[in-house]
């Protein structure tokens, strides 16, 4: 949910997540000024951004004047606050150096100092295998990226097949690939358990929010999820886990796999594959781009149609199960067990990203209604929980 909601690489989830840090994001885009930060970037902002496009990208970006460098405003992220830096079209180029950027500076961090570090390395091992953008810079406070120009996703565009088709294939694709990163599916329950104690160390509010989030006794409910997905087999692999508009970039139209690139790995790991899809589905409820408070609107109908969730799923193991024979009885058993395992995970992503809003209520500087969203993320969760009966296909 921790989307980026920008119409360039932008590396969430509001993430589009809500960063959900828009599945919310030819011509290029202008940055837009984000109208959730309440003001305008500060100069002390401009100056930083100077100082490193300065020290990181050389050539031209040490000749431009920080009066002549534009510093502007990327809308959307609600975990990070983004900016595209450009030199001033008179200052011819030096080398081969970018002649825009994307500077991302750290919101609140609820992963640790070590989550960033890791996510550094899958970045620019990303970029290598050309499957993210490039990576020019990291420092304490953030990074410079590649800026791409893309074309505009909104929510809505999540359920054209086309492009819905296209996800899927990447995803299958993203799924395939082998990261030295740590393969224990250790990600999801581990970071629930510290968002909740950390929820629970929380002075009290007296928010009206907050007091009916406080009924939902996330601590024995979070038991029950345990209970019910580790009932649910889901093989481990390697997973987005945020992918939503606002972390995918269309490079053209969706034609196929090769026409959007996945961004913002900040939340990347190995995981149970349910939880990766059913959080693409869960975010087709959610618009990012609403201009008034709580600046999102949900559409809880929007949520897949079995249908949609099979079209979904035929192209990602078409994708996954590749040069291998399928009978027509396997494949069928394949769907309806995929069909069972991402609407359980899905629960998982109401979950994680009611917990996520909680603590973002707590310390992020970014306008947006985090109470609201978490207890709009737990009464889906809710809601999606007692529909569980039976998915099966129609015979």
């Amino acid at each position: 949910m921790a989307a980026e909601g920008i119409a360039a690489a932008g590396g969430g989830t509001v993430r589009g997540r809500l960063a959900k840090d828009s599945v919310r994001q030819p011509k290029c885009p202008e940055a837009v000024p984000n109208q959730r930060r309440g003001s305008a970037q500060s100069r002390d902002t401009e100056r930083r951004a100077h100082q490193w496009c300065r020290e990181y990208l050389g050539g031209a970006w040490r000749r431009v004047r920080p009066e002549e460098m534009r510093v502007d405003p990327v809308s959307g992220g609600l975990s990070n606050l983004l900016f595209r830096c450009s030199l001033p079209d008179h200052l011819p180029s030096v080398g081969e150096e970018p002649r825009e950027v994307l500077l991302r500076l750290y919101g609140a961090i609820l992963q640790g100092v070590d989550s960033l570090v890791l996510e550094s390395v899958m970045f620019a091992i990303l970029a290598e295998r050309s499957l993210g953008p490039q990576l020019y810079g990291v420092f304490p406070e953030g990074r410079l990226e590649q800026y791409i120009p893309s074309l505009p996703l909104k929510t809505r565009d999540l359920r054209e097949p086309m492009l819905s088709a296209a996800i899927a294939t990447k995803m299958a694709r993203f799924h395939g690939m082998e990261m030295p990163f740590t393969k224990e599916p250790h990600w999801l329950f581990g970071t629930m358990e510290r968002y909740l104690k950390q929820i629970l160390d929380l002075p009290p509010s007296g928010l009206p929010q907050m007091n009916l989030l406080e009924m939902y006794s996330l601590k024995d409910e979070m038991g029950n999820l345990r209970k019910l997905l580790d009932s649910t087999p889901s093989p481990v692999v390697f997973c987005h886990n945020d992918i939503q508009e606002g972390n995918i970039l269309l490079l053209s139209e969706p034609e196929n796999a090769d026409s959007i690139m996945l961004i913002d790995f900040e939340y990347s790991s190995y995981n149970y594959r349910g939880f990766d899809i059913g959080n693409h589905f869960c975010e087709w409820v959610y618009d990012y781009t609403h201009e008034e408070w709580p600046f999102y609107k949900a559409q809880p109908a929007d949520y897949p149609t079995q249908g949609q969730q099979l079209h979904f799923i035929r192209h990602y193991l078409a994708e996954a199960k590749k040069g291998e024979i399928v009978s027509p009885e396997e494949q069928r058993k394949l769907e309806e067990d995929l069909l069972v395992e991402v609407n359980r995970y899905a629960l998982a992503s109401h979950f994680f990203w009611g917990l996520w809003s909680i603590l973002q209520a707590s310390m992020s500087t970014i306008e947006f209604g985090y109470l609201e969203y978490a207890q709009s993320r737990f009464q889906l969760y809710f809601q999606q929980k007692g529909q569980l009966t039976s998915l099966q296909l129609p015979s």
